[in-house]
């Protein structure tokens, strides 16, 4: 059974930094992902795949829903580990609704819980536009991922709250209090079973 948690939050938020933090320190059980990374490696491969998802990541807007799902469901699947974390997805109302199929038609995949990392629009904006990492550093492609990230962040949480499965945490707090909170999450989740 591959047992996932989602973890969203704006550009930013340190969502990536903090689940890249847990999967080292536990390797022997948890693995992450990086819904970005995992595009990115695929344009690095050079591949025309690579080339359509580099022509979407490049303008910051979302790359299209079946090659995200592909994507996802393949790392999910192919994963030597069976707790999965993933961040940055979902991020459309669209994939939120496809990965629930797929978890329908997949009862070997369980979605544990949706972690959202709550940060200001002044502390995201600080981060991205401090860190220097090239093109999604400028202002407006800044704000544009932003406005992709809060326009359908009310109905995603509305649907994993339905669901009791939408956890928030103040991602304003230090990096080790913020990833203690997400661990006692994710390991208070798996003694459930």
């Amino acid at each position: 059974m591959k047992r996932v948690f989602l973890i969203i939050g704006a550009p930013g938020s340190g969502k990536t930094t903090y689940a890249e933090i847990i999967a080292k320190k536990h390797s022997d059980k948890i693995v992450h992902y990086s819904t970005g990374e995992l595009l990115r490696k695929e344009v690095e491969k050079g591949t025309p795949l690579g080339a359509i998802i580099a022509s979407y990541i490049d303008e910051g807007k979302l790359v299209p829903l079946e090659i995200v799902m592909d994507t996802i469901i393949n790392a999910i699947k192919n994963s030597d580990k069976d707790i999965i974390l993933i961040d940055g997805f979902p991020r459309s109302v669209e994939q939120m609704k496809a990965f629930d199929e797929i978890l329908k038609k997949n009862p070997d995949i369980k979605l544990e819980a949706v972690i959202e990392v709550v940060v200001s629009e002044e502390t995201a904006k600080e981060r991205v536009l401090g860190r220097g990492r090239g093109a999604d550093d400028k202002e407006e492609v800044f704000e544009n991922r932003m406005k992709v990230y809060l326009d359908p962040l009310p109905e995603i949480e509305k649907f994993y709250e339905q669901k009791g499965l939408l956890i928030k945490v103040d991602g304003e707090k230090s990096i080790e209090e913020v990833v203690k909170e997400i661990e006692k999450i994710i390991f208070s989740k798996i003694k459930e079973q």
